[in-house]
This record gives C-alpha cells, sequence and structure tokens, in this order.
C-alpha cells in the first residue's frame, strides 16, 4: 500500500522560507509526474501548486506559485522537495503531495502557518 508522507511544515513568518518534503512508502515517486498541493483554511478544494514530471524533470507552477516556489527531487532518496520563499500569510495551509494523474491515497499533509 502507497503511503505518502509530507513533512517540513511549520510556523515561519511573512517573508520567511521554508523547506518542504514528500516522500512514498510502498511506491517510487520518480516513476510518476507528483505534483504539490494545498488547502487554506476553510477552502474544500486543494489548489494545485507545482508538478514535476517523471523522466527528464519538466517543472510547472501555477500563477501563485511561479517566482516564489521551487519544486525539485532527489530520486536516489525518493524525495521531492518544494523549497517555499517569500511566503504571506495568503499561503497558510496543509501542503500535500500527490501524483499528478491517478493520484493515490492522500497522505496527513503539513500544515504552514505564515504569521507574527
Amino acid at each position: 500500500q502507497v503511503q505518502l508522507v509530507e513533512s517540513g511544515g511549520g510556523l515561519v513568518q511573512p517573508g520567511g522560507s521554508l523547506r518542504l518534503s514528500c516522500t512514498a512508502s510502498g511506491d517510487t515517486l520518480d516513476l510518476y509526474a507528483i505534483a504539490w498541493l494545498r488547502q487554506a483554511p476553510g477552502k474544500e478544494e486543494r489548489e494545485g501548486l507545482s508538478c514535476i514530471s517523471s523522466g527528464d524533470s519538466s517543472s510547472y507552477y501555477s500563477d501563485s506559485s511561479k517566482g516564489r516556489f521551487t519544486i525539485s527531487n532527489d530520486n536516489a532518496k525518493n524525495m521531492v522537495y518544494l523549497e517555499m520563499s517569500s511566503l504571506t500569510s495568503e499561503d497558510t495551509a496543509v501542503y500535500y503531495c500527490n501524483r499528478r494523474y491517478a493520484q493515490t491515497t492522500w497522505g496527513q499533509g503539513t500544515q504552514v502557518t505564515v504569521s507574527d
């Protein structure tokens, strides 16, 4: 059974940075395009932020993440990362990773809170 695990969240001041990590037990991430998404407080839908493709590791960003977030992977460690900078209160959310297509069971996510 595939289990996704996100980590690296926390409390950060506005303007700060965080690096989120995603790994999976029972699966090999570099076989798939992997996306980072987030669910803000009070929102029902998860917002797609970024995606990294399998193979050539091409990356894609939403308008809300472009220029501030960077997605990367380390296939040897079976990890996908999301480096976030210039964080604002609007970035407060639970952050998730999953396959871009044929999503598997969602992990617990990692909470990011941007506040003074």
